[in-house]
């Protein structure tokens, strides 16, 4: 498979020169064009880098992943060369990737410098709203993602284009349920941020809080107004908390 890296990680760039990265990680079922609106509430000097999972877009026709590897894979060797000062980002099960990524970075000496995790519990708790995608029938498992919300209600509800988005977002919530990591405490050494809804059905707070447990470096959780698309309502204040990250301001509110 010669999959293109451009089609695998997006290249944003805001300004002729950048300092640092933002590499983001989509939700079960996303993609990077819908986080590609991003790049204008971005400082300038940030290259903003999307990760596109196969089965979508340009990699529409590539294998879909049966375990978060096939996703975490292709993103790090994919990354364009000479980044030395990079943010990970994930929204949802994006989080996981972006754990997963933030991982294989730091395994191989390329530590991230922060982790942002978004609306998702923390890499070794297990799932609790697991979705079962495969004991539903499309309309059930498109019920339950409207129930989620976050996803154009437009295209899960036009049969043609529902048919080919379908089967990834089967794929994403299948590996999203079972995933779980089990490996050695604390495997990552930089800071972690964890940002949440207040009325997100998917991911209770304590779970959200645990992210400290993943990091020998400082952590802090951000909770804001909302449900699990929380920061669709609370751009402002979303950004706000990134780019204290991408800017290497302390973290606010430590975990309790």
């Amino acid at each position: 498979m010669n999959t293109d890296p451009d089609d695998v990680v997006w290249r944003l760039n805001g300004g002729s020169t950048h300092r640092t990265s933002l590499l983001v990680l989509p939700h079960a079922g996303g993609n990077a064009h819908a986080y590609a609106e991003w790049r204008a509430l971005l400082p300038d000097s940030v290259q903003l880098l999307i990760g596109q999972y196969p089965g979508r877009g340009a990699r529409f026709s590539d294998p879909l992943p049966r375990n978060i590897g096939d996703l975490v894979g292709p993103i790090v060797s994919c990354l364009p060369s000479g980044i030395d000062d990079l943010v990970v980002l994930g929204h949802s099960m994006g989080s996981l990737v972006a754990f997963e990524v933030a991982r294989a970075l730091t395994r191989a000496g390329r530590a991230p410098r922060a982790l942002v995790a978004s609306a998702c519990r923390a890499p070794f708790v297990a799932n609790p709203s697991m979705v079962h995608p495969e004991r539903l029938t499309d309309d059930e498992l498109v019920a339950a993602i409207k129930a989620r919300g976050g996803t154009d209600d437009g295209i899960l509800d036009e049969p043609e284009l529902r048919e080919i988005i379908i089967p990834s977002l089967r794929a994403d919530f299948a590996l999203d349920d079972i995933y779980r990591y089990t490996g050695a405490a604390a495997p990552l050494t930089c800071p972690v941020t964890a940002i949440g809804g207040t009325d997100d059905p998917v991911v209770p707070i304590e779970a959200l809080a645990r992210w400290s447990e993943i990091t020998d470096g400082p952590a802090s959780m951000e909770i804001l107004p909302g449900g699990h698309f929380y920061f669709q309502q609370q751009l402002d204040a979303f950004f706000s908390i990134v780019n204290s990250v991408v800017d290497g301001v302390p973290v606010r509110h430590e975990f309790a």
